[in-house]
């Protein structure tokens, strides 16, 4: 007898989200599966960072449901909403590191901010998750003496401090150089199997991400354009996804952003 899936650790029901007049979800549902990598991409201003935002409890949708660990997070109140949130882990865009603060001791931030451990067991914490990254040689530098993949490295091990069940990605791959971003995809992958966490990754870059996810979501136009494996998005034949995928610049979404004719502007009417 085959064995049911197990419940998703995030998913938005019936989403409805704007900010103020500009609608940026409409009606949007889909599901994270616990211990996957779960991509979320389209054009720019498409709502990504929105949805790690719902789900983390920044933002409130206007109707439908966030379920994290099947709570509706909208409906949290403080307490709670904090509490769910120590289970989650956030890497954000160019990583936001305590500049005036050492590597190491960045990573050590959320351990004592959120627990009472011994220092001793920060220490070795601190050790282990920057061993993780191949970074625990440099844990007396600075951000400012380290490169821009090192220091988003040093996010993700901060990311991982508290053992999170989710960690969430905001562009972990903008601005790095090749060698850099094959490392940051790799270590998504290879740290979401080996801590059995569950990832949601944001990002323009489709090769590396295409790489390393199990499912791709694509948004566009407040609606879910397409939704399954990076080899079924790829293969799809909506002309939107199509264009994205394949990075068209002629397709459903235009160069030329909504405007009035050039006549019309230019106060041409019917001269010749």
């Amino acid at each position: 007898m085959k064995s049911p899936e197990p419940q998703p650790l995030v998913e938005l029901k019936n989403v409805s989200f704007a900010y103020g007049d500009r609608l940026i979800f409409d009606n949007i549902s889909f599901q994270v599966p616990r211990g996957k990598v779960t991509a979320v991409m389209g054009a720019s201003g498409g709502g990504k960072t929105t949805v790690l935002r719902l789900i983390g409890g920044q933002q409130r949708a206007q109707s439908g449901q966030v379920l994290f660990d099947a709570t509706d997070v909208g409906q949290m109140r403080a307490a709670p909403l904090y509490a769910m949130r120590r289970r989650m882990g956030m890497l954000f865009q160019f990583g936001a590191l305590f500049t005036d603060l050492t590597v190491f001791e960045n990573v050590a931030f959320p351990l004592r901010e959120h627990t009472r451990l011994p220092e001793d067991m920060v220490r070795d914490i601190v050790l282990m998750k920057l061993d993780a990254v191949g970074l625990r040689g440099a844990r007396e530098l600075m951000p400012s003496e380290i490169s821009g993949g090192m220091g988003r490295r040093v996010a993700l091990a901060r990311a991982i401090a508290l053992d999170p069940e989710l960690v969430m990605y905001d562009e972990p791959f903008s601005g790095l150089d090749p060698i850099s971003l094959g490392t940051a995809a790799r270590l998504i992958r290879q740290l979401n199997d080996a801590m059995g966490l569950t990832s949601i990754v944001v990002s323009h870059d489709l090769a590396e991400t295409f790489a390393i996810a199990d499912q791709v979501v694509i948004l566009a136009n407040g609606k879910i354009a397409a939704i399954g494996t990076p080899d079924e998005v790829s293969n799809s034949a909506d002309p939107l996804v199509h264009q994205f995928v394949h990075a068209e610049p002629e397709g459903p979404v235009h160069f030329h952003y909504p405007a009035p004719t050039a006549a019309q502007d230019y106060g041409l009417g019917g001269r010749a």
